[in-house]
Order: C-alpha cells, then sequence, then structure tokens
C-alpha cells in the first residue's frame, strides 16, 4: 500500500501538530505523503516535525521548509544525529570515541594493520517517501593517519601499478572516510573522505596519500568512476613537517571548509560545503545508507563522526 494521506485529514493532523497554517488549493482527493506535500499545500508551514500517515500508521518526522541545496523548502529528514548533544548515542555497532571535548562515533574496532580494513553501517529506512534528490552534510574527525582513496597495497610499488580489488568495489572499504548510498544493490551518493596532512607532502611518495582535490596528489588520476566528482576531501592534521601522532584530530572537523592547510584551496572551495547535493535522474524510495569505512586497522586509521543530517525530497 502506497503512503496516502488525504488533505482532509492532513488538516487534522496538522492541527495536532501545533502547525497553524494555511490551507492553499488542496482538496480531498490530494494524497499528502512527505514533506513536499505538505509545503505545496500549506506554503507557510515552518521547520518543525509533522505526522504522515504510511501504510496506515501514522508517522512522525521532521520537515526542513527553508532553502536547502539551491532548493525550497519540503525536505524530509531520513538521517540525524548530533553527539553534541549528550543525551545522544552512537548508533548500534559504531564505536564512542572521546577526545578534546569531541564525541564522534567510529568503525567497530579491528585488529591488524595494512589491509584489513573494516566498514561499520547504519541505513535509514525512507517510509516509502518518494524522492528524486539527496541534500546532506556530515561533520566527521581525522583519526591517525587516512589516505583517502589511495589505490595501492603499500608496497612501494609506482603509483596505479597496483589496484586493490577492494578499490573499485562500492560494497566494499573503497575509501578512508563516510561511504553515502541508497538501496540494494549500492547505488553512489556521496563520498567524505580523510587526507593524512592539509600542509606536507612526503617528496619520497609523491603526495600519493592526499585527498585527489589536494596540490600534487596523483589520486585524481586513479578516482573510482562511481564517485566521480561526489565527493568532498579534507585532512584534520595541520602538520608541516610530515609527523602523524595517533589521536583524534579534535580541533579541525572536517568537511566544513574550514581551518584549510596549504594543499587544501581546491577541495576547501568545493561547491556547496558543508552541503552536498545529489540529483538522481530517477525517482525512488530506497533506504540510504551511511558507512564509516577504511583499509586498515581502527589502530592505523578511523574517520568517525559526530553529526550528520540527511534529507531528501
Amino acid at each position: 500500500m502506497k503512503s496516502v494521506l488525504f488533505c482532509t485529514i492532513v488538516l487534522n493532523l496538522l492541527i495536532i501538530s501545533s502547525a497553524s497554517v494555511p490551507l492553499q488549493s488542496c482538496s480531498n482527493g490530494d494524497r499528502i505523503s512527505s514533506c513536499k506535500d505538505i509545503k505545496k499545500y500549506w506554503p507557510n508551514s515552518s521547520s518543525k516535525n509533522y505526522n504522515i500517515v504510511y501504510e496506515g500508521e501514522i508517522r512522525n518526522v521532521y520537515c526542513n521548509m527553508e532553502e536547502l541545496c539551491g532548493s525550497g523548502g519540503g525536505w524530509t529528514r531520513l538521517a540525524y544525529l548530533d553527539m553534541t548533544d549528550s543525551t545522544q548515542n552512537c548508533p548500534p555497532g559504531f564505536r564512542l570515541y572521546q577526545s578534546g571535548g569531541v564525541r564522534a562515533c567510529g568503525r567497530a574496532t579491528s585488529s591488524g594493520g595494512r589491509l584489513s580494513g573494516s566498514c561499520t553501517s547504519v541505513q535509514f529506512p525512507s517510509n516509502g517517501i518518494s524522492y528524486s534528490q539527496v541534500c546532506g552534510r556530515v561533520v566527521g574527525y581525522q583519526y591517525a593517519l587516512p589516505d583517502a582513496v589511495y589505490p595501492g597495497d603499500y608496497s612501494g610499488e609506482t603509483y596505479g601499478s597496483v589496484i586493490r580489488p577492494t578499490y573499485n568495489d562500492i560494497n566494499s572499504y573503497y575509501v578512508d572516510g563516510v561511504s553515502i548510498t541508497r538501496g540494494s544493490p549500492r547505488q553512489h551518493v556521496w563520498t567524505l573522505m580523510a587526507g593524512p596532512s592539509d600542509n606536507f607532502i612526503h617528496v619520497s611518495v609523491d603526495g600519493r596519500y592526499h585527498c585527489p582535490c589536494s596540490q600534487g596528489s596523483p589520486q585524481n588520476s586513479t578516482l573510482q568512476s562511481f564517485i566521480g566528482n561526489d565527493y568532498f576531501c579534507e585532512s584534520g592534521n595541520p602538520s608541516t613537517d610530515g609527523s602523524v601522532q595517533y589521536i583524534l584530530y579534535s580541533s579541525d572537523p572536517l568537511w566544513d571548509g574550514k581551518g584549510c592547510g596549504s594543499l587544501e584551496g581546491v577541495c576547501c572551495a568545493a561547491p556547496g560545503l558543508p552541503w552536498f547535493n545529489k540529483m538522481l535522474n530517477t525517482t525512488t524510495t530506497d533506504y540510504l545508507e551511511l558507512r564509516v569505512c577504511a583499509d586498515q586497522g581502527t589502530q592505523d586509521e578511523d574517520v568517525p563522526v559526530s553529526y550528520y543530517e540527511l534529507y531528501v525530497k
């Protein structure tokens, strides 16, 4: 059964939800199934929680009625986490980091070093809401030494001569960072990468471990086709001498376009930062999935997240 709520019912639910808004061109036969529909018929609606009905059940959803990602209001929020709120906890399976006043959610502990990667995942159902675009933002932090989307096996090979099978597999740990996908089989929405440093390149390794958008990095030449231009990348390590500490770099949140070093000019000028916007060129009811991934064990690298909000329309 499709998500159906007729205008006369919606008006009552909106009153119950303390949303005092005028009705605009809505007849009893019109179906109200998302925040976009509420915005259409009640254009003066404010951003808040509303009730909609799906498969006979009333569901409470948060609607953002302001402009996001260059598009007017009517966005339905599928996912939200704010670890600055001490009452919120990490999703099941994620590991809590606490350092420098930051609380963040990273991968479950994994042993082993190089090439012992993993992902930890959480899914967000759409509850039958149809959408054709995704708008969201994520805040993460660098732990130790992530290397964005380096494709090799760390054996000193010529860059690009070795491409690990997991590198081009969207179902695997293809990134040191966050993967956002939709549905099954997974389809790419956005990737948020973490590089090792925002100020220093080791000449001996030709910048190979740095963000694809960083000055002097060759990673753009091997960037996965399923990612394309749909990514952000930053580092939280301000070192100017190449040093790395096995800590959570809590003073510089990632993917906000701020605190950028000398190598990150292009990265930090990415359109839309801190918001990403993905136009799907189709309409779907797929669930969204957020994975925190890395291709080495958690003692070597991780990119825990402290905040995310994901909207669809």
